[in-house]
């Protein structure tokens, strides 16, 4: 027998948090227990081996078994829903990640419901038609071509009344991949079919195909009108190689911007005017590169180019690979980020080198995060990495700052009573806007919504998605049954989800110098001096680097929490938001001016 591999890791809050002890039992198709693993600190379960059939079947168009062995994986944590994923394919001499995205159970809950995820068969050996409608004519509805991070996936046909999922977007062309086509193909068929699905996903993005017909999503996951995806299925590591290296390039005719409309079916028992699926195969065996291939299906003049616009990243790649011996701002950044995303990832070491040197610590910070999320453990920040370790660290911070805000609000035990539906304002819209994105945080299906104290459409949305998702009567109205609810979910979160703390139980907590910060400024937002911050630092001076790590003493309070701006902020809205006033958050952090930057990090007065 022929031989693929599974690896498996748990995680939760958009990977923010690795779930270390989850029970995980692999079955093969009679039911049968194969292995029994146990999660480490990183979340990861060991590689293992698993019996399948050669991987020469999957390279022949009419075969008519399956190209592959199917396997179950039953797994189950402390507090959380469990998970069972059914029918994995595992092919030869392939590896399979499967990413298990536990759910929290509400606070008292007892009958946890399992989340049950069908893999099934992959499109390509799928006999149903495919109608990809087109525009009518190229389009310019956006200026430019945007990765969108996330994309909204609606988990059905577009008028089903199904759950939209967000994902990131290299995650969600790895999955679409996987879900299309068998991971065993040529090099130059997996790439010339994953540019095809790039493409595709961003021309409706950049025509706004669905919103503009008044739907919230950017896609779905129906084969009939867009392509395959299954939430919370296993992917190869042949396309995710290929996807962390152009996940932001894509097809378009030269002399135009929008992404061409890439249409594409199997080519055997379905045929269209796009690209076919199994032609590919053949054509990469003739030895034809991924645009040729390309060029074989669409018009002659078709090009490959790159976007390097990227949505809702703290950072923009630097343009270079940073390595050892980069110095500079961009390597401040990615030991900030390190530094932080260790907090919740422990076993990535600390970085000891100087402050935007890249030497043999931050090497291996580097190396050991690739290892945690699947990437080319090269020690190298290139594109692929640079985002993931940013999506990473924005999903930290984004957890820490809603505990902070959480604080602030006086999240308590006791629901508010009045009943809210679109057009109310107030306090008690802003407690409802905070619970629904931090439960977003840990739920796929719920959006999150700008906390503004204004019951809009987007508000509406997140709680109809809500009260779905509890089996409540989906009014988009916040009464006494749905605030009871949205209450017992956020305190299932605190209760349930291990949430690393700043401090590790030390006397002191750990904090990075962002830009702006003073000694002034950091004592008087954690409530102690600047005498003390020398002395537990050592300092002789007064001059701080961004990305140096400082002990804070732990027993002092913070008299603010820390906020990121966001779209649309202003130092009036913030005042009024969390009940403070412009001239204390100016005072608070130092600020001579009433403008603020998107990602900007600023102390909230509590």
């Amino acid at each position: 027998m022929a031989i693929g591999y599974l690896t498996i890791q748990a995680r939760t809050a958009r990977e923010a948090i690795p779930l270390a002890g989850v029970q995980i039992r692999v079955l093969d198709d009679t039911g049968r227990s194969v292995y029994q693993l146990t999660t480490d600190e990183n979340g990861d379960a060991q590689m293992v081996s698993l019996e399948t059939v050669g991987r020469e079947l999957s390279l022949d168009p009419y075969y008519g078994g399956r190209p592959y062995v199917a396997y179950d994986v039953i797994a189950q944590a402390a507090g959380f829903h469990p998970i069972s994923v059914l029918g994995i394919p595992i092919y030869e001499k392939e590896n399979a990640t499967l990413p298990l995205a536990f759910v929290p159970l509400s606070e008292g809950q007892r009958s946890p419901a399992a989340t049950r995820i069908d893999v099934g068969t992959p499109a390509v050996a799928m006999r149903g038609k495919r109608y990809q409608e087109a525009p009518v004519a190229e389009p310019y509805v956006l200026r430019q071509v945007i990765i969108p991070n996330p994309i909204t996936v609606h988990l059905g046909r577009p008028t089903a009344a199904a759950s939209n999922v967000q994902v990131s977007f290299p995650d969600y062309v790895k999955n679409v991949a996987s879900s299309e086509i068998y991971p065993t193909w040529p090099e130059a068929a997996l790439r010339a079919n994953i540019y095809a699905i790039i493409t595709f996903a961003l021309n409706r993005v950049f025509t706004e195909w669905y919103r503009n017909q008044g739907y919230g999503f950017d896609i779905t996951n129906s084969t009939a009108y867009d392509q395959a995806f299954v939430y919370g299925r296993p992917v190869y590591d042949s396309i995710v190689r290929i996807v962390d290296e152009i996940f932001n390039e894509y097809v378009r005719r030269q002399g135009q911007i929008s992404p061409y409309f890439t249409s594409f079916c199997n080519g055997t028992t379905t045929t269209c005017s796009g690209m076919s699926q199994w032609g590919t195969v053949t054509l990469a065996q003739r030895g034809l590169t991924p645009l040729q291939i390309l060029r074989t299906y669409y018009p002659d003049d078709v090009e490959i180019v790159t976007t390097d616009i990227v949505a809702n990243v703290p950072s923009s790649y630097p343009g270079t690979p940073l390595r050892t011996g980069s110095r500079g701002l961009d390597v401040q950044t990615v030991q900030t980020y390190l530094n932080r995303i260790r907090r919740n990832y422990p076993a990535i070491p600390a970085i000891t080198d100087e402050t935007g040197v890249f030497g043999s610590s931050t090497k291996a910070a580097v190396m050991k995060f690739q290892s945690i999320f699947r990437l080319a453990a090269d020690g190298i920040v290139g594109k692929s990495t640079w985002y993931k370790i940013s999506q990473i660290y924005a999903a930290v911070t984004r957890l820490a700052e809603l505990d902070s805000e959480g604080t602030a609000l006086g999240i308590g035990t006791v629901p508010p009573a009045a009943v809210l539906r679109q057009g109310s304002r107030g306090a008690d819209v802003i407690t409802l806007q905070y619970l629904l994105d931090t439960i977003a945080e840990f739920y796929p299906g719920i959006p999150e919504v700008e906390q503004d104290g204004i019951f809009g459409e987007a508000t509406k949305q997140a709680v109809l998605a809500f009260q779905q998702q509890k089996s409540l009567s989906p009014d988009g109205i916040v009464g006494t049954g749905t605030w009871n609810a949205l209450y017992a979910a956020y305190l299932g979160i605190q209760e349930n989800v291990p949430m690393p703390g700043p401090d590790g139980g030390t006397e002191t907590r750990e904090y990075i110098v962002r830009p702006g910060d003073t000694l002034w400024l950091l004592a008087q937002r954690y409530g102690t001096t600047v005498e003390e911050i020398k002395r537990l630092n050592g300092l002789s001076g007064d001059l701080l680097n961004v990305g140096q790590v400082l002990r804070i003493p732990a027993g002092t309070g913070a008299s603010c929490f820390e906020y990121t701006v966001r779209a649309g902020d202003t130092l009036w809205l913030l005042g009024q938001r969390y009940g403070t006033t412009v001239e204390e958050i100016k005072r608070q952090n130092g600020l001579s001016g009433d403008l603020l930057n998107i990602g900007q990090v600023l102390c909230i007065p509590r």
